[in-house]
């Protein structure tokens, strides 16, 4: 027999990292699919800014948050109960990058960075689940990083604190089940963000295209759309999944540029 999803509306997302980039797409698209959703960032002034663009008080909730701090995470999640009533949806959107060599990485920065990425989503998951489950249960999507997937110079602690994301993913999706939890995660290749057009250069960004089939880089609405799509029922035999939307790079190998379009 199959199951009828259950309609968009009147379900609550809570996306982390939401007041710019993929957060704030992920937002936009579920507002456009008739959920309500809370904005959390550590960041308040682009919070604000974000609300502003919005415009839309009654389907929205701003939560200035440090996804790090158990305190601050807990608080949250009764901000998002109290406002809403309940919880649908967890988007562990919020990173942090730090990219120095090896030898020049400091433990500073190495905690740092796995502070945000790594037990960020932990926390969130962990504060977020109870509040899923006493409402017959929700959905999680992680977003980790193609540079957890594939090793790279100067991210020993991004590409870590990744790769132990899409593993965590995998814990939260097992033990969350008997919950009617689903989790999965998100690896995003190079994508059109501010902080890609900031510190990509003309030569970084020629070699990207090179290196990925589809031969562009990623815009952050197709994000949103299948970050989206692990949230809602049409997902809904799917979890414990890390879903590369990154143009085929992760898919290619050594991916020799000279070897395209050659079938020998």
């Amino acid at each position: 027999m199959q199951e009828t999803p259950r309609s968009a509306e009147g379900r609550i997302a809570l996306v982390t990292g939401a007041a710019r980039g993929i957060g704030l797409a992920s937002v936009e698209r579920f507002l456009a699919e008739g959920w309500k959703v809370a904005l959390l960032d550590i960041d308040g002034g682009n919070l604000e800014a974000a609300m502003g663009r919005l415009a839309k008080p009654d389907a929205t909730l701003a939560i200035v948050a440090d996804v790090s701090d158990p305190a601050q995470v807990n608080a949250a999640v009764r901000q998002v109960e109290e406002r809403f009533g309940r919880l649908d949806a967890l988007v562990n959107n919020a990173g942090i990058a730090i990219f120095k060599p090896l030898l020049e990485t400091t433990f500073e920065d190495w905690s740092k960075v796995l502070a945000v990425n790594l037990s960020g989503p932990f926390l969130c998951t962990q504060a977020a689940a109870p509040l899923m489950a006493a409402h017959g249960g929700g959905a999680v999507v992680n977003i980790t990083s193609i540079s957890g997937l594939r090793a790279s110079t100067l991210r020993v602690a991004y590409g870590t604190s990744k790769a132990g994301l899409a593993q965590l993913t995998k814990q939260q999706a097992v033990e969350l089940a008997q919950h009617g939890i689903r989790v999965n995660a998100v690896a995003p290749g190079p994508v059109d963000t501010a902080m890609a057009k900031a510190v990509h250069s003309p030569e970084i960004r020629a070699a990207y295209h090179d290196a990925v089939p589809l031969a562009r880089y990623g815009l952050e609405s197709e994000l949103a759309n299948v970050i989206v799509f692990l949230c809602s029922e049409k997902a809904s035999y799917v979890t414990g999944q890390v879903v590369a939307v990154d143009g085929g790079f992760e898919a290619t190998g050594i991916g020799l540029p000279a070897l395209r379009g050659h079938n020998g």
